[in-house]
């Protein structure tokens, strides 16, 4: 997958609706969140962050990517997100996702460290 349709993956995640969710979270897919209960796995990821309002905005900086393996790939980031009437969000991410099969492409690990301040 190109750079530009990595973030583009990414944000779809971020600004997307829950059926989104549910089609780009494996099933054994692994997230750490900065809340309880913290860790979560597979289904039990998809329907937590299903079931939470969706980013209005997100922009993404200090990107990297890695492809350690063909059908791999491994990006890190800054997200800066807004919801409608709430405070803004900023932490420090990682992905990992797998391609399963020709431009079929799922998340397998998600984590978020909000960033202090």
């Amino acid at each position: 997958m190109e750079d530009n349709r990595v973030w583009a993956f990414e944000e779809s995640l971020w600004v997307g609706d829950a059926e989104r969710y549910h089609e780009l979270i494996d099933d054994e897919c692994v997230m750490a969140l900065p809340q309880p209960p913290f860790v979560l796995t597979g289904e039990q990821a998809i329907e937590a962050v299903s079931h939470t309002p969706r980013w209005s905005t997100v922009t993404f900086s200090d990107r990297t990517i890695a492809r350690p393996q063909e059908g791999l790939i491994v990006i890190g980031y800054k997200a800066d997100a807004r919801r409608e009437g709430s405070a803004g969000y900023t932490a420090h991410c990682t992905t990992t996702m797998r391609r399963l099969e020709h431009d079929v492409w799922r998340v397998v690990q998600h984590q978020q460290t909000p960033h202090p301040g």
